[in-house]
C-alpha cells in the first residue's frame, strides 16, 4: 500500500508540474506575441494617419482652389458691373447681364461645395486628433511591454529550468511502465491525466467505473485505468488516509 501511495503522490506532483510547464510554456510563447501585437496595432494607425492626412491635404487643395475661382468670378462680376454703364446696345447689356448672373450661380454653387469641404476637413482633422491620441496610447504600451519583456522572459526561463528538474525528480519515483502509460495518456488526452474516485465515480469523465474494477481500486494494490477514459485513477479514500497520518 505504502509504495502504491507514493506512485500516486508522485504522479500528482508529476501532474502539477507538467500543469505548470505547459502554462509557463504559453506565456513565454505568448509574451513576445502581444509585443508584435501592438506593434501591428500602431502599424496599422500610423497607415490610416497617413491616409487621413493626404486626405486633409487634398480637400485643403481642393478649398484653395474653390476660394481662388470665387475671388476670381467675383472679381470678374465687378469689373462687367463696372462696364455695364458703358454699354452702347441693349443686345450687348443682356449678355453682360447674363455673364455676371452665370458667374454669380456658378459662385454660389461653390460656396456651398467650399462649405460641405470645411464640414468634411472638420470631421478628418478630428479622426486625426484621435488617431493621435490613439498612437500615444499604443506608444506607451509598446514601450512598457518592451521595458519588461526581457526581465519576464528570463524569469519564466529561470523558473521552466527549474520545473523541468522538478518533473525529472518526480518521474524518477514512478516505474518506468507507469510513467510510460502516464506519458502516452497526457499525449492523448486534455488534462489532467490522473484522477480521484469517489462513490466509484471517475473524476475524469464523471462516469461510473464497473464494481469490479472499483473493489480492486480500493485495495490500493496497483494503478488501475479508467476504463471508459482510460486515465488513471485513485480512490480519493486512500489519499484522505494518508493526509490524515501525516
Amino acid at each position: 500500500m505504502l509504495t502504491y501511495l507514493k506512485q500516486i503522490q508522485q504522479l500528482t506532483v508529476l501532474q502539477k508540474v507538467d500543469d505548470e510547464i505547459l502554462t509557463l510554456e504559453a506565456e513565454l510563447e505568448q509574451a513576445p506575441k502581444e509585443l508584435a501585437q501592438a506593434e501591428e496595432r500602431v502599424g496599422a494607425l500610423l497607415d490610416r494617419q497617413g491616409q487621413v492626412r493626404e486626405k486633409i491635404d487634398l480637400l485643403g487643395a481642393q478649398q484653395g482652389r474653390l476660394e481662388t475661382e470665387i475671388e476670381d468670378d467675383t472679381m470678374k462680376v465687378r469689373k462687367s458691373k463696372n462696364k455695364l454703364m458703358m454699354v452702347g446696345n441693349t443686345r450687348e447689356y443682356h449678355a453682360m447681364m447674363r455673364e455676371m448672373d452665370s458667374l454669380e450661380k456658378l459662385n454660389r454653387m461653390r460656396e456651398e461645395e467650399k462649405i460641405a469641404l470645411t464640414e468634411e476637413l472638420g470631421v478628418q482633422q478630428q479622426a486625426l486628433t484621435a488617431l493621435g491620441l490613439d498612437l500615444n496610447t499604443q506608444e506607451a504600451e509598446i514601450a512598457e511591454k518592451r521595458a519588461g519583456l526581457d526581465e519576464r522572459l528570463e524569469a519564466g526561463r529561470k523558473r521552466l529550468d527549474k520545473l523541468v528538474k522538478q518533473r525529472q525528480t518526480a518521474g524518477k519515483a514512478v516505474p518506468r511502465p507507469i510513467l510510460g502509460r502516464y506519458e502516452l495518456i497526457r499525449a492523448r488526452l486534455a488534462n489532467p491525466v490522473i484522477v480521484s474516485v469517489t462513490a466509484g465515480v471517475c473524476s475524469g469523465c464523471n462516469i461510473t467505473i464497473p464494481p469490479q474494477i472499483y473493489n480492486d481500486l480500493q485495495k490500493g494494490q496497483q494503478i488501475i485505468s479508467c476504463p471508459n477514459c482510460q486515465r488513471l485513477m485513485y480512490w480519493t479514500e486512500h489519499v484522505k488516509d494518508q493526509e490524515e497520518q501525516e
